[in-house]
């Protein structure tokens, strides 16, 4: 395979995870911006945190309102991490490399790219943006869903899986970080019950609340949940999955003599085999948080230097 098919594919799967998971971040952000009281915190600035566009978004707008800030992140085509952007991007990707996929494939890729693009207008008003952001990311795990069974299991799938997982990783490792932030102030103890209800939503966001309580068996806390999203080698969100799987796939690739990849994963499975065994507080848990997106930065580049052509 060409360096620059592989690489090619690796961004279609890339950017497919970017908006199906920029879509339930802003999905599940609606929803609990209606339970929660009224102004405990701007629950709208963190969405840009996440997604690392605070800069780009402080020289277009002067405002952080939710109608901006939802806009930008979702059909704001020169924004690069928008729901829009990332989709013409998949698309343009799979259009070069029409002969590698299924045919089904491009064509849902295709499809999902000029629906959210003339639709867009239905992402202004809320009960709108539900049935829209419904709509992507349907239409995202029906193509993810397509190729899995209709794409040979050859090295471009292996890429093209490489590019989702270790996408999927970093994204759960970001709204765990920002959503964490919520601390109920002490002279106030009537909005502690809330705090729960911050971290249901960080499970309902990754479509993790139902596997949540079938495995760890426990209300929804702080620990449990950082402790099921970040070593739960059974749910497909979570952090130890997405690795272990990154792991599975580069074995089945060449391994050219200065891939350093396994180093990475190795220091990947040393912070996900030991922390959490106490509960951490903001702090502690966004170092832990900087370690981890620190390695899958190093892994992401690791396999740019070893698999895809260098300009």
């Amino acid at each position: 395979m060409l360096s620059r098919v592989a690489e090619t594919i690796y961004w279609i799967g890339r950017f497919q995870e970017r908006a199906e998971n920029t879509a339930r971040l802003i999905k599940v952000n609606t929803n609990l911006t209606l339970d929660l009281p009224q102004g405990i915190i701007p629950y709208w600035d963190p969405l840009i945190s996440i997604l690392g566009c605070e800069e780009l978004y402080a020289e277009r707008h002067p405002e952080r309102t939710e109608r901006r800030i939802v806009n930008f992140l979702i059909s704001d085509e020169t924004n690069p991490s928008s729901i829009l952007a990332s989709l013409a991007n998949a698309r343009e990707n799979a259009r070069t490399i029409r002969d590698i996929l299924p045919r089904e494939g491009w064509e849902v890729i295709n499809a999902t790219y000029h629906h959210a693009l003339e639709n867009k207008g239905d992402s202004y008003s809320r009960a709108g943006r539900q049935i829209y952001l419904d709509q992507i990311m349907e239409s995202l795990q029906h193509s993810t869903g397509l190729l899995a069974g209709a794409m040979n299991h050859d090295m471009a799938y292996d890429f093209l899986n490489l590019g989702r997982k270790l996408e999927r990783a970093d994204m759960t490792t970001r709204i765990i970080d920002v959503r964490s932030d919520f601390n109920p102030p002490e002279d106030m103890p009537k909005l502690r019950p809330f705090e729960d209800m911050v971290w249901m939503s960080i499970l309902k966001s990754l479509s993790a609340y139902q596997m949540y309580r079938q495995s760890m068996q426990i209300r929804i806390n702080r620990q449990g949940v950082t402790k099921f999203l970040f070593c739960d080698g059974l749910f497909p969100r979570s952090v130890a999955y997405c690795v272990n799987f990154m792991e599975y796939y580069l074995k089945r690739l060449p391994k050219p003599d200065n891939c350093k990849c396994g180093l990475h994963l190795e220091k990947l499975h040393d912070l996900l085999d030991k922390p959490l065994r106490k509960e951490l507080d903001n702090k502690a848990l966004h170092n832990y948080i900087d370690k981890v997106q620190q390695q899958l930065a190093k892994l992401h580049n690791n396999i740019t230097t070893s698999y895809f052509p260098q300009v």
